[in-house]
């Protein structure tokens, strides 16, 4: 992925994987511009979200607006449940994984 980050790049990852943990994220996976290359400055990060148990709608928000402030860019979450039936398996191939727990 070719965006800036607000963190080092170094640590990212580590960074990533400690959000991740605090909402109970079983996996995230890039898609769209940013999993094609194709993410220009403006581009906003399309992330696809799984939760190991069910989380609410606040949560969501706040791991996306968490997210955001991580990357330096806006961020839009989204469960697979909530793909367009038309888009998802689309999605579903491009994706690519940026965290999955162990």
């Amino acid at each position: 992925m070719n965006f800036n980050f607000a963190v080092a790049q170094e640590d990212l990852q580590e960074h990533l994987a400690r959000i991740c943990r605090r909402y109970g994220v079983k996996s995230l996976r890039a898609f769209g511009s940013v999993a094609r290359g194709k993410a220009t400055e403006r581009s906003d990060i399309d992330l696809l979200v799984e939760f190991n148990q069910p989380v609410g709608f606040f949560a969501l928000i706040r791991l996306e607006k968490e997210l955001g402030q991580l990357f330096g860019r806006k961020v839009d979450l989204v469960t697979e449940r909530a793909l367009s039936p038309y888009l998802r398996s689309s999605i579903l191939s491009m994706a690519q994984r940026l965290y999955e727990s162990t």
